[in-house]
């Protein structure tokens, strides 16, 4: 049975984002360090830890009804331990693009009781719709792209992260060939930097998160693949679940359709 006044904690940056845009602001009582948008809205929500080192004392005195975590964000020993004294555990984890609408469907069914909720999700659902399906109403040429989130080491994603899904939506495949499974660190593989495909790579892909790359990384990163486009992109629209995701496949498709020569630099003011 729904509560009808939920005490809701989100462990998860992105998707307090889409909790704050469906207008659960009233009904939040944690998030962590890492939830940042929008900031105004996020200010009177009190902060209970980061992602990976979640103050479970602090949260269980907030007393929530429910508690969101993802597997990529948040620990497996911090979601169990939550199990003690949380009566829902939610466990949020998007695969693709497309994954956002069941995401949205989720929270609906733990929160679409509340008032303005639904009507607050429609155009969430249609934009991202309309996102997806300006991507897929063309033929994109395929490019071989490194998306690097960390240097020393190099850590780039695997085939089957959400990241790599984003850019299959304009033909873009992430490389190294790898999988990663549904959890763990081998969905983001270190690089050694001498690898033969690296030579081979048609564009780089700097992101600003988690490692806040910037200008000066951008000749590292050439010689890292030296015939390659390099670029740096906002990571939270090209990572991030909920709000962001149809922002992050307009940018995806802008930069898809660049038709320019030589090393582009190209960086989306931030939103929200």
């Amino acid at each position: 049975m729904q509560s009808a006044e939920p005490r809701i904690a989100s462990l998860v940056p992105s998707i307090t984002e889409l909790l704050l845009a469906l207008g659960l602001g009233p009904w939040m009582v944690a998030r962590t360090g890492f939830c940042i948008h929008p900031a105004a809205d996020v200010a009177a929500i009190p902060k209970v830890g980061g992602t990976k080192d979640v103050n479970l004392d602090k949260l269980r005195r907030l007393a929530p009804s429910h508690v969101i975590v993802n597997p990529d964000e948040n620990r497996r020993e911090t979601a169990e331990a939550l199990k003690a004294f949380v009566p829902e555990l939610i466990v949020a984890h998007p695969q693709g693009p497309e994954d956002n609408l069941v995401l949205l469907d989720q929270m609906l069914q733990h929160f679409g009781h509340l008032p303005g909720v639904q009507a607050r999700a429609e155009p969430l659902r249609s934009d991202l719709q309309a996102s997806l399906e300006r991507c897929r109403q063309q033929a994109w040429p395929g490019e071989r792209v490194l998306y690097l989130i960390w240097r020393e080491p190099w850590m780039t994603v695997a085939r089957d992260t959400y990241i790599a899904r984003m850019l299959a939506e304009v033909g873009w495949q992430t490389w190294p060939e790898q999988l990663g499974g549904d959890t763990g660190a081998a969905r983001y593989p270190q690089l050694r930097g001498d690898e033969p495909w690296l030579q081979q790579i048609d564009r780089v892909l700097l992101s600003s998160e988690p490692y806040s790359f910037d200008a000066n990384h951008l000749p590292l990163a050439q010689a890292l693949c030296p015939q390659a486009r390099v670029q740096l992109v906002d990571g939270e629209l090209l990572s991030w679940y909920g709000p962001r995701a149809g922002q992050g496949l307009d940018l995806l498709r802008r930069l898809a359709g660049e038709r320019a020569q030589g090393v582009q630099v190209s960086r989306p003011a931030k939103t929200g």
